[in-house]
């Protein structure tokens, strides 16, 4: 399958543990923006929020995914929040296949729940969090999706043998458009 692909999603729809498997079913290098930051800063992502805030980690997200979104022949799993900056779902939309992970805010917290490496959920009422990210950013993976796949109550494998034919032909359909 030719080109990049590009998940987005909430934190725990399972973009990194589908990345890793479409791209090793494509024969594809997989790239993890957050994995990325870290590596380059050579720090947790809580501990980026701790020192530069979120507008700090969202700058240097823009930075990895400008890169990112450019090499040919990738999968590519987003942080959550990439689609809050307009500039990240046009380099995203303008490169690739982007694929919208989606599943429901009780999977979402059931998948995350124990999960110290996710600085906003580190509050009170966590589920009451990814309800509130939820209401805002669906709209935004929607509107720069050209797919969105439901996650729940499915296998890795279910999952991503669905995906790789709902990208055949999705390709088939945007080649001979």
């Amino acid at each position: 399958m030719p080109g990049n692909f590009f998940l987005v999603g909430l934190m725990g729809a399972g973009k990194t543990t589908v990345g890793r498997a479409l791209a090793k079913a494509t024969d594809k290098r997989f790239f993890d923006s957050d994995h990325e930051i870290e590596a380059r800063t050579g720090v947790r992502i809580p501990t980026i929020f701790d020192i530069e805030g979120e507008n700090g980690f969202r700058a240097r997200e823009a930075e990895v995914i400008a890169e990112l979104a450019s090499m040919p022949d990738i999968v590519l799993a987003t942080g959550g929040g990439v689609v809050l900056n307009p500039v990240n779902r046009e380099s995203l939309k303008r490169n690739g296949v982007v694929i919208y992970l989606r599943a429901s805010v009780d999977d979402l917290y059931l998948r995350t729940c124990h999960d110290k490496n996710r600085p906003l959920l580190q509050t009170a009422d966590p589920k009451a969090k990814l309800q509130e990210l939820y209401e805002i950013r669906d709209p935004l993976y929607r509107e720069v999706a050209d797919m969105v796949v439901d996650t729940s109550r499915q296998s890795v494998q279910q999952l991503l043998a669905r995906l790789m034919k709902d990208l055949e032909l999705y390709l088939h359909e945007n080649r001979t458009a």
